[in-house]
């Protein structure tokens, strides 16, 4: 590697906490905080941009791998790298870091040094979760990014932050003190915390199956909580509507799913296996739960957190279906949720800036007076319900095709069903908010559609998602080689038998080494 491929993990980590560091410092004068702050993130999204542009795609393993001594005893390592799995998830925490920043640009006008600073901290927790391949090392990440949420909702929640913050704090903090009880197990008995050294011992059989069951269970119910999983999403309806956007935008689904993938199928599969009857009920149940009370929210933050448990968990049903093409979609309905989030969340904080409401009955003819908020209101609504030629609709097409054919039919259309009743929540939204007669709010206050800033952030997510839905292939080509969970049922099926005399190459799990065996007799495998 060159050196640059050495060092920009490093880079994209350290990058977000010297900003922090420096927001901190300097004074809060006029909108210094702001400026650091986006001229941080503008600068650690385009280091995120070496990753694609260098990963070389149809590879197994990680890139960009560093593995360096940090801790002697225990033996902790610094030991970061990417693959399919979570390069384009470091991608996506980069471009919704500056769109965060022009969110709360006029929404935080006090205390502003302590906001961008504990975001900048967020950022760098996020980013750490994904690349880290060691296990205290992710644990410090994933501990560090509840702190900075909780304190930024508790200080700038709209109503009731203090309470939303608590809830979401002893929700996702609880969760991990059995995590960490089950990473210091998983040492006891191995003596490393290296991911890759444990994948093998966790599939070798050497460890005892009654407390590996355990064991994947604190690590299951920690992600679960995360993501959420139905019924563990009570901390999530309030921190939506409490938290500030830029907040909204990241505190669900990515991390808790991202180590669904990677920490508990990955590194427990026969458990996750056996779980997956029960997790498929429980994802079904969230998509039609999550959809069925969006219909009824008077709130549009309200809203957006019950629609974020319906799609949430259709991502879980594809994880949990435990298939190739499930995973792959999994990973791309992720990217999407990502950004189509990001621009319905920055325009309906314009919409509460403007009219300092987010009570939908509120609002009324919107249309008339804000016309290109609206349009971009209604590309971002239908690429949420999944309109052909738009990013939504790659990762539910390929998560529900999948679950229909390899999981189980009923699943699929129980999801699919889910799915329908989101294109009736978020086409209602649409009409309550944009058109219709005009409300006496609309009435009472001046057009004031979207401005030069707003249109130059909102423009990209757009084109975005219309080439995500046009050229999936462009994320696909590096996705499909980082999903090969062990767990997978038919992951044989598809291998062409190999004749007499063929090498076969295999590599053990976890291992750089492959294994070569030659065939016998034609056709064994």
């Amino acid at each position: 590697m060159t050196a640059i491929d050495q060092s920009i993990l490093t880079l994209i980590l350290l990058v977000p906490l010297a900003g922090a560091i420096l927001v901190a410092l300097l004074p809060d004068r006029a909108k210094l905080p702001n400026w650091i702050a986006l001229f941080t993130t503008l600068v650690t999204f385009v280091l995120t941009l070496h990753l694609p542009a260098h990963f070389v795609s149809g590879q197994s393993g990680f890139q960009f791998e560093v593995n360096i001594p940090w801790i002697q005893s225990p033996a902790i390592y610094y030991h970061v790298g990417v693959d399919g799995l979570s390069m384009w998830l470091v991608v996506l925490v980069g471009l919704l870091a500056p769109i965060g920043v022009a969110a709360s640009w006029k929404a935080i006008e006090t205390r502003r040094k302590v906001f961008y600073s504990l975001f900048l901290v967020q950022q760098t927790a996020m980013f750490g979760v994904f690349v880290s391949l060691d296990l205290m090392v992710y644990y410090g990440f994933w501990e560090l990014s509840l702190v900075p949420m909780a304190v930024l909702i508790a200080m700038y929640g709209r109503k009731d932050g203090p309470r939303a913050a608590l809830k979401f704090f002893l929700f996702t903090f609880i969760p991990s003190a059995p995590l960490l009880v089950a990473i210091l197990w998983l040492y006891a008995r191995t003596g490393t915390f290296n991911f890759s050294d444990l994948q093998y011992y966790t599939a070798s059989g050497v460890l005892p199956a009654g407390a590996m069951f355990w064991v994947a269970l604190a690590f299951l119910f920690a992600f679960a909580v995360k993501v959420p999983v139905f019924p563990l999403h009570g901390w999530l309806a309030d921190t939506y509507n409490e938290a500030p956007v830029a907040l909204a935008m990241v505190v669900a689904g990515k991390l808790g799913l991202y180590s669904m993938m990677r920490f508990h199928v990955g590194l427990f599969p026969a458990q996750a296996r056996a779980l997956a009857p029960l997790l498929i009920i429980l994802a079904i149940v969230g998509v039609l739960y999550g959809a069925c009370l969006a219909l009824v929210q008077r709130d549009f933050w309200r809203l957006m957190a019950f629609a974020a448990l319906s799609h949430l968990s259709l991502i879980v049903l594809a994880i949990y279906g435990l298939t190739l093409t499930g995973w792959s979609g999994a990973v791309y309905q992720i990217l999407s949720h990502g950004v189509v989030d990001g621009a319905l969340f920055l325009l309906l904080g314009v919409l509460e800036v403007r009219y300092a409401t987010s009570a939908i009955a509120s609002y009324g003819g919107l249309a008339t007076r804000l016309p290109r908020a609206a349009t971009y209101f209604v590309i971002g609504a239908l690429a949420m319900i999944g309109l052909p030629m738009l990013s939504g609709f790659i990762g539910e097409f390929t998560i529900l095709s999948s679950t229909f054919t390899e999981v189980s039919r009923s699943a699929a259309i129980w999801a699919a069903l889910g799915v329908i009743l989101g294109a009736a929540y978020m086409l209602s939204l649409v009409q309550k908010l944009f058109y219709g007669p005009e409300s006496t709010l609309t009435i009472s206050r001046p057009p004031a559609d979207l401005k030069f800033g707003e249109l130059a952030i909102l423009t990209p997510l757009v084109v975005l998602m219309l080439v995500m839905g046009l050229a999936p292939s462009l994320w696909f080509n590096a996705i499909e080689p980082g999903v090969h969970p062990p767990a997978l049922r038919k992951s044989l099926v598809s291998l062409p038998a190999p004749a007499r005399g063929q090498v076969l190459l295999l590599w053990r799990n976890g291992s750089q080494q492959p294994v070569q065996i030659t065939t016998h007799t034609e056709g064994q495998r």
